[in-house]
């Protein structure tokens, strides 16, 4: 299985990248943003929770993410060629979460693709998408809080997967087919042969 993370900064185009390298790879796709969005409309407890955390523009905390991710990858709903993951893992400890959830699986992650963004084109692209859907967390007052945190908690991940031997840094300017280009380059070398997965 090719089992993709893409991480980078609020705004830096993660959701974008993912569509693209599904139409290409056949993956299946995991947002945890998504997850969470879904519980929030659902009035659920999990999305309760969530709400107070995203207005604030915090991450939740771990142990609840994890749960989040884990019940969505054991329902078996995301069986097949492989996952990208997006927008997780945020932290250390998810990081380590995730790979233990996949080992179990017989699996791991494959490579991280870190989409780089200048901090005041992030929030530009915030901003503009604010305006366009309509996201509580794209509000001004919440961008630099976002921003924040991510260099605070999610930054350490890039130090984390270059220990693992497997981080891949992108820049995430230029247009959306020319970064999705510099992605395909490096994932279609990873995906396994058909011998490999006899």
């Amino acid at each position: 299985m090719l089992n993709v993370v893409i991480s980078g900064a609020p705004g830096s185009g993660k959701g974008t990248q993912s569509e693209w390298i599904i139409r290409e790879f056949g993956l299946r796709h995991i947002s945890t943003g998504e997850l969470l969005r879904t519980e929030i409309r659902n009035r659920t407890e999990m999305g309760e929770i969530a709400g107070r955390y995203i207005d604030k523009g915090q991450l939740l905390p771990d142990e609840l993410i994890i749960g989040l991710l884990s019940g969505a990858l054991e329902s078996g709903e995301f069986s097949g060629k492989g996952i990208i993951f997006d927008g997780y893992p945020r932290t250390i400890p998810q990081a380590v979460a995730l790979k233990n959830l996949l080992n179990r699986q017989g699996s791991d992650v494959s490579v991280m693709i870190n989409l780089e963004v200048e901090e005041e084109e992030l929030v530009r692209r915030m901003m503009a998408r604010g305006d366009r859907l309509g996201r509580s967390d794209d509000r001004s007052e919440t961008i630099r809080a976002r921003l924040e945190v991510y260099h605070q908690q999610t930054a350490p991940l890039v130090e984390y997967y270059t220990r693992e031997g497997k981080l891949h840094s992108v820049r995430g300017t230029g247009s959306i087919a020319s970064i999705f280009a510099q992605i395909k380059s490096i994932l279609t070398p990873l995906i396994p042969s058909p011998c490999q997965t006899l």
